[in-house]
């Protein structure tokens, strides 16, 4: 089983480390999880920003996982989907569309969600919503599948 190694960026022009909620309550439920914390940020929600944010990372031996929380909406500003677009090689469909079908039923605008999940350079991104409660929701959703998703990131082609 291959160690999962995660960096949680927080997409905001408005967070802070004192404000930031989802961010926060995402590490605490990727502890839980049993995922290793590699770094946290929180940056603003520039396009090109976010891009250069997410290919750095990717770019980091160390690190086989990144969830974004924030900047998934309808807003002017939310880039999040469209900065994940340009950095990963192949997306993985399914986590997505699993979270918002998945929460659809406790949170009916789940679905207003764009968050996209895919793979950059052997790392799984996730895009998470910025709320606390979506954050939590959603990674229920995927949470008994990242551990395998890892593995074959890293070549365990076992079913």
């Amino acid at each position: 089983m291959v160690e999962m190694r995660a960096v949680v960026i927080t997409v905001s022009d408005t967070r802070d480390e004192l404000t930031d909620r989802s961010g926060k309550l995402l590490c605490e439920k990727l502890n839980e999880l049993g995922v290793k914390l590699v770094e946290k940020a929180i940056i603003t929600d520039e396009l090109d920003g976010i891009a250069e944010v997410l290919r750095h990372f990717t770019e980091r031996e160390e690190v086989n996982l990144i969830f974004t929380t924030g900047g998934t909406g309808l807003s002017p500003r939310d880039n999040t989907p469209e900065a994940t677009k340009l950095v990963i090689e192949k997306e993985v469909q399914g986590f997505s569309e699993l979270m918002r079908l998945g929460t659809r039923a406790k949170t009916p605008r789940s679905v207003m969600s764009r968050g996209v999940c895919g793979i950059a350079s052997g790392t799984l991104i996730v895009n998470l919503p910025g709320s606390p409660g979506g954050v939590e929701d959603c990674l229920a959703e995927i949470a008994p599948l990242i551990q395998h998703a890892v593995n074959q990131l890293a070549g365990d082609s076992s079913h």
